[in-house]
C-alpha cells in the first residue's frame, strides 16, 4: 500500500449524515476518490481525524513540526493555532516562522492573526502587531481567522483600534475568536454583536449558556493548566452545534500522553451521544473556521483515523493527505532541522535586585489556583527579616518576580500563595503573554540562580533544588525547542516531578507559573512593570493597610 492509491475497509463513521455503515474507503493522490457501502469482515472504525479548535502551539515548548509529530499518535490531524506567543516576542517574522515550519510535515496547521500584541500596555513585549500588520496577515491565505480578542473592555467601549481590527477580519471574511472570561448578560451581547464568534474562557455552565444565546460558539477547554471540561461538557448534549473541544495550552509531557482523543473518551464515558461528541472535534470546527481538513466524504482530503471500537477509542492509525503518519501510538513523521530565531537581551540579576524593604506589615498576595488561570487577591501579614519582606515557606507565601527579557530593567517583585515550595526556586521564560522571565522561590539566592540560568541560555525553564540546578533550554524565541519532542517531553516531565518533590502540589507548576503574568485574567497578576489588578485593570501597590 502506498499513499498514492489504497483502500481501507471497516465501519465507516459519517459525521455529516450521522450514521455508521460498513464499507470501503478508496484513496487516490491524497484524497478520497470513492466510498462504497458494502459488507466487510473488518471490525475497525474509520472516522474523520480529530481537531483541536484552539491551541497555542508554543505552549508545548515545541516548534510546530515537533508538536505535529507527537499529536498525530493520538489521532489529531489539525489544530486551529493562535501564534500570539511568538508574536509577542518576534512579531510578524515569528508568525511566518510558525507557518513555514508547519508546512514541512504532513499536518494541518491553521494559524490565526494575533489580535492583541502586546496583550496590554502594562507589560513589555518584544513586538507590536497593529492594524497595518494585521491587514498584511489577514489578507494572506496562510491566515484563517483573527485570533482571540482579549481586549474585551476595548470591544465594550468601542476603542478605535480594537474596532478597526475587528473590521479587518470582516473585510477578509475571516472568523473572529473571543476571550472574555466572566462576561455575561448584555455585556456578552455587545461583545458578540461585534462579530466575535467564539470563547474558550468560560468557567461556568451559566456563563457559557449566556454566550451561546448571543450566538457564540463555546470551546470547551482542557489543557495542562486550565481545566473546564467537567464544568462544561454537558453542553455537548444540550447545544451540540455550538460546541468545540480545545486544549489552549498543552505541555509536552501531557501531549505525549494524549490530546483531543482523551476528551472524546471522557465524553463518551459520560454517556453523551457519539455523533454529538465526534462532531465537536471534527464537523463543527471545519465548518466554523472554513477549514479544508477532510470529513471522510468523497472528494475530501484523506484526513482520517482508524480506531478499535467506539468505547475504548484506541487510535490504531492516523492518515493525513492520504499518508499514514502514525500507527499504534508511534509517530511516523520525521523531525526537521530548523533555525532558532530569538529576541533576548536581558543580563543577569543579583540578590540585591530582589530586595523588598519593609513599608507595612500587610501585603497583597496573588493566590494561584490549580487548574485555573484566574487568581485571587489575598491580604497577608508579611514575614519581616532585618527590615526586609522575605518569602515565608511555612505559610506558602513565596516571592515571585518578573524580569524584562528585552532590555535591562529592575525586576518587579511580588508574593504568591499556592505553589507550595518548601525550598529552592523555579523560573521560566514562558510567561504569558509577553514572555519575560518569571520566577518563584523560597529564598532570594535560589531565585537569582534560577533566573540567571535562563539568562545564560537565552530562554528556557529552570529549577534550583539545593545543590541541584537544572535547565531545559528553549532557544526558539526563548519559548520553544527545535529538538525531538519526545526527548523534550521526557526532560520536562523529570523537571516537573522534581518541582513536586520540592513541595508543590500543583498539577502543572510551570504552566501555572507561566500564567501568573497574564494580566488579562483577573484578579491579581505580576508584570515586568509591577503588581497588576486585573479587575480594576491598573497597577496596585504591594503594601496595604
Amino acid at each position: 500500500m502506498d499513499n498514492q492509491a489504497f483502500e481501507l475497509s471497516g465501519n465507516i463513521v459519517d459525521v455529516v449524515s450521522q450514521r455508521i455503515f460498513q464499507g470501503t474507503v478508496f484513496v487516490r493522490n491524497g484524497k478520497i476518490s470513492e466510498i462504497h457501502e458494502q459488507e466487510t469482515d473488518n471490525t475497525e472504525y474509520i472516522l474523520p481525524g480529530l481537531i483541536d479548535a484552539h491551541i497555542h502551539i508554543e505552549s508545548s515548548m515545541l516548534i510546530p513540526s515537533e508538536f505535529g509529530r507527537l499529536a498525530v499518535a493520538h489521532g489529531t490531524v489539525a489544530t486551529v493555532s493562535d501564534p500570539h506567543e511568538i508574536g509577542n516576542v518576534l512579531g510578524l517574522p515569528g508568525i511566518r516562522f510558525m507557518i513555514e515550519n508547519g508546512k514541512k510535515i504532513p499536518f494541518n496547521f491553521y494559524f490565526g492573526a494575533p489580535s492583541c500584541v502586546p496583550a496590554t500596555i502594562f507589560e513589555t513585549s518584544g513586538a507590536k502587531i497593529g492594524v497595518e500588520e494585521l491587514d498584511e496577515l489577514l489578507k494572506s491565505d496562510d491566515i484563517w481567522y483573527l485570533s482571540e480578542m482579549m481586549n474585551f473592555p476595548g470591544v465594550l467601549f468601542h476603542d478605535d483600534e480594537v474596532i478597526k481590527k475587528l473590521e479587518l477580519a470582516k473585510k477578509y471574511n475571516k472568523p473572529i475568536d473571543g476571550h472574555a472570561p466572566g462576561l455575561t448578560g448584555e455585556q456578552a451581547g455587545i461583545y458578540a454583536r461585534e462579530g466575535i464568534s467564539t470563547d474558550h474562557e468560560c468557567y461556568s455552565r451559566q456563563e457559557a449558556i449566556d454566550k451561546i444565546k448571543f450566538g457564540m460558539k463555546i470551546l470547551i477547554r482542557e489543557g495542562s493548566a486550565a481545566k473546564n471540561f467537567d464544568a462544561l461538557s454537558n453542553l455537548i448534549e444540550e447545544y451540540p452545534e455550538m460546541v468545540m473541544l480545545c486544549s489552549d495550552d498543552k505541555h509536552p509531557n501531557d501531549l505525549v500522553e494524549g490530546h483531543i482523543n482523551l476528551l472524546v473518551k471522557r465524553a463518551l464515558g459520560k454517556g453523551y451521544n457519539f455523533f454529538k461528541v465526534l462532531r465537536s472535534c471534527t464537523y463543527n470546527p471545519v465548518h466554523h473556521y472554513h477549514l479544508d481538513t477532510g470529513l471522510l466524504q468523497k472528494g475530501d482530503p484523506a484526513d482520517f483515523i482508524l480506531i478499535d471500537n467506539l468505547t475504548s477509542f484506541n487510535i490504531l492509525q492516523t492518515y493525513i493527505h492520504g499518508e499514514k503518519v502514525a500507527e499504534n501510538g508511534v509517530s511516523l513523521i520525521n523531525s526537521v532541522n530548523e533555525q532558532v530565531p530569538n529576541y533576548f537581551n536581558s543580563t543577569k540579576i543579583r540578590e540585591s535586585d530582589l530586595a523588598v524593604p519593609f513599608e507595612s506589615e500587610h501585603i497583597k498576595v496573588l493566590k494561584a489556583l490549580d487548574g485555573q488561570l484566574i487568581t485571587e487577591e489575598l491580604k497577608v501579614k508579611a514575614r519581616v527579616v532585618e527590615n526586609q519582606i522575605m518569602s515565608d515557606p511555612s505559610n506558602d507565601v513565596l516571592k515571585i518576580i518578573v524580569k524584562n527579557r528585552y532590555f535591562d530593567a529592575p525586576p518587579a517583585v511580588g508574593f504568591v500563595k499556592g505553589f507550595g515550595l518548601k525550598s529552592g526556586a523555579i523560573a521560566s521564560c514562558v510567561s504569558h503573554d509577553s514572555h519575560n522571565i518569571i520566577a518563584v522561590g523560597t529564598d532570594d539566592a535560589s531565585i537569582k540562580d534560577a533566573v540567571n540560568m535562563i539568562v545564560e541560555a537565552k530562554g528556557g525553564i529552570s529549577l534550583v533544588a539545593g545543590a541541584e540546578k537544572k535547565i531545559l533550554p528553549l532557544p526558539v524565541a526563548g519559548i520553544m525547542s527545535p529538538h525531538d519532542g519526545f526527548t523534550i517531553a521526557k526532560i520536562y516531565a523529570q523537571m516537573d516531578q522534581t518541582v513536586k518533590e520540592m513541595g508543590s502540589k500543583l498539577s502543572a507548576p510551570y504552566m501555572t507559573l507561566s500564567f501568573m503574568a497574564l494580566l488579562v485574567i483577573p484578579e491579581l497578576k505580576l508584570s515586568d512593570k509591577g503588581i497588576f489588578d486585573g479587575v480594576k485593570f491598573s497597577f496596585t501597590p504591594l503594601f496595604c493597610d
